[in-house]
């Protein structure tokens, strides 16, 4: 869309705590990016599009997230025939765009998971997983959860963090905020609108949205295993969120985000 019109007015979220370390960010965060990464455009809005792999229970929520992040002023996002309509498990990836999945990947501990491939500071692909082990029991099997765990992944290959990361806060009205009743925290809230704006305020003199990315070939690499996705370089508190980084070497990496389930983290 080439204009953008706001329709929710959230309220102004007030005081405002960070809280650093290993351990994770614990409030609030003002700042909520990961890095300084980004996908490289040459203007904006730009338009980021989104394989869909996923099965006929999850469409309308793919559909819904790809409509709240187009609300931006910087990016909009389009649905294409996935990459993965075959084997949608395997959800690999494909250069210049994300590519969303869900499948039975067991009980594993993690409801949902995001890895963004990384050359230098731009985001060259990306790849969102929902857990339908858990998402087909009692707990899960919610419009709320559901919208919320693909909100959340879906702003992640944008370059966003979590707003907060303690299930026992009150909720900020965001799906980029932890919480064990998503009820209220099924779509962005104007913070992340702004935060995006940050990230993407300058330009690039060229992009990563393309099919093939000059000089930055990304390795065929697996990681349908934990063991695959590096090393974790953060954690929450509480254990319900990481966040793992795999160096490729040249300036190349991979970062993925882990939504676990109460009590689904475990040593790696």
């Amino acid at each position: 869309m080439s204009i953008k019109i706001k329709k929710v007015v959230f309220a102004v979220i007030g005081a405002v705590i960070i809280s650093a370390g290993v351990s994770g960010i614990s409030f609030a965060n003002a700042d909520h990016t990961w890095g300084p990464y980004h996908w490289a455009r040459t203007s904006n809005p730009f338009t980021l599009k989104l394989g869909d792999n996923v099965s006929g229970v999850w469409d309308t929520h793919l559909a819904l997230t790809s409509a709240d992040w187009s609300l931006s002023s910087v990016l909009d996002t389009v649905i294409v025939t996935g990459n993965n309509v075959r084997k949608p498990k395997a959800c690999k990836p494909k250069t210049g765009r994300g590519e969303v999945c869900n499948a039975k990947y067991g009980f594993n501990g993690w409801l949902g998971v995001a890895s963004i491939w990384i050359s230098g500071e731009h985001i060259t692909q990306g790849t969102v997983k929902l857990n339908d082990t858990y998402f087909n029991t009692s707990t899960y099997n919610t419009s709320p959860w559901r919208n919320l765990v693909m909100c959340q992944e879906v702003g992640h290959i944008f370059g966003l963090d979590h707003q907060d990361e303690m299930f026992s806060n009150p909720n900020l009205g965001t799906c980029m905020d932890y919480t064990s009743d998503p009820e209220s925290n099924q779509h962005p809230n104007t913070h992340d609108y702004e935060m995006l704006e940050t990230i993407y305020a300058h330009l690039d003199t060229t992009t990563t949205l393309n099919k093939t990315v000059r000089n930055t070939p990304m390795p065929d690499v697996n990681l349908d295993n934990p063991k695959d996705w590096g090393v974790e370089i953060r954690r929450s508190k509480d254990g319900r969120v990481s966040l793992f980084e795999r160096d490729l070497g040249n300036g190349k990496k991979i970062f993925t985000h882990v939504f676990w389930v109460e009590g689904g983290h475990s040593e790696k």
